[in-house]
């Protein structure tokens, strides 16, 4: 049977991405435990406005409760993914001029910090969608894209405030769709796959609390599908293209998720999972998954 592997569907046997792609929290200021609203409602700690610091912020910027947030069932805190935009704040746009020592600016800092998250978001799609061999049609565009929203990241705090992230971003979306396209029907070219470039997008997108277990969701679109609490153990999903869908409590366990597209840590972290998952090359396995905690739920 034929097979997508990872010589065939990466420019090389591994996704190399930048580390500023990736949280580096000992460089950052807690801006996330400050610029962010949080509701206990959406699993966060306490109820608090924007600009207001959560009450487990210690001193040194670090998280008093940080090792015991999924044992509190803190799944806003655990799912939130910043995408190295926290350090790229704190060290690069305010050159490691803190919040607390510079309070005129915090507000100024937050605003950007917010910006800055949603492009490094897309930087993380970008370099994902360049390091697809299947979308080597597109690879200069893609590297266009990704350089210049690259740039965009250098900019100075009142220029990235008044920045037009919302054009940009729609700008963005085109192209990862692109991407999305023809990596899938690459893909189910290769699996013998019966594709439709708007596969289950056609369907409705909430799958809340489904059984996917017989459903043949390879090289499907799930952009933004609600999979809260949806069963997808041993599922295959290769070519599934999942930016933005919501995994919340979604059943993972020993399912096929290493050839999926524009998959993320967040969605990853909040997903039930256990060490029979397959995930891509560039994620992980959340600690809090394994037997103890979540086999017998």
């Amino acid at each position: 049977m034929a097979q997508i592997t990872d010589e065939n569907m990466y420019l090389d046997n591994s996704i190399h991405y930048i580390d500023h792609l990736k949280p580096q929290c000992e460089k950052c200021f807690g801006l996330c435990c400050v610029a962010l609203y949080f509701s206990v409602q959406d699993g966060f700690p306490t109820d608090k406005s924007a600009g207001t610091p959560c009450p487990n912020l210690e001193a040194d910027f670090r998280c008093m409760i940080h090792e015991k947030l999924g044992a509190l069932g803190l799944k806003g805190c655990v799912a939130y993914e910043c995408f190295g935009a926290g350090q790229q704040v704190s060290q690069v746009t305010f050159a490691g001029q803190n919040w607390r020592l510079k309070s005129a600016s915090a507000d100024l800092m937050f605003a950007v910090f917010l910006i800055m998250q949603q492009l490094h978001e897309m930087c993380w799609y970008l370099t994902e969608a360049l390091s697809f061999k299947l979308a080597s049609p597109i690879c200069e565009e893609i590297r266009k894209a990704l350089y210049e929203t690259e740039r965009i990241t250098q900019l100075p705090p009142h220029s990235l405030r008044e920045f037009n992230l919302s054009a940009h971003r729609t700008k963005i979306k085109v192209l990862l769709r692109n991407v999305s396209k023809l990596v899938r029907s690459e893909i189910s070219r290769i699996n013998k796959v019966t594709f439709n470039a708007d596969k289950e997008r056609k369907a409705t997108a909430d799958f809340f609390g489904r059984d996917l277990r017989k459903r043949d969701l390879r090289c499907a679109d799930l952009r933004g599908a609600c999979l809260i609490a949806a069963n997808l153990e041993g599922v295959d999903l290769s070519g599934t293209d999942f930016i933005g869908a919501d995994f919340r409590d979604a059943n993972v366990r020993g399912a096929n998720l290493s050839k999926s597209i524009f998959l993320t840590q967040s969605q990853i972290n909040v997903a039930k999972g256990n060490s029979n998952t397959k995930l891509p090359l560039t994620l992980f396995h959340p600690k809090h998954w394994d037997a103890k905690d979540n086999t017998n739920e």
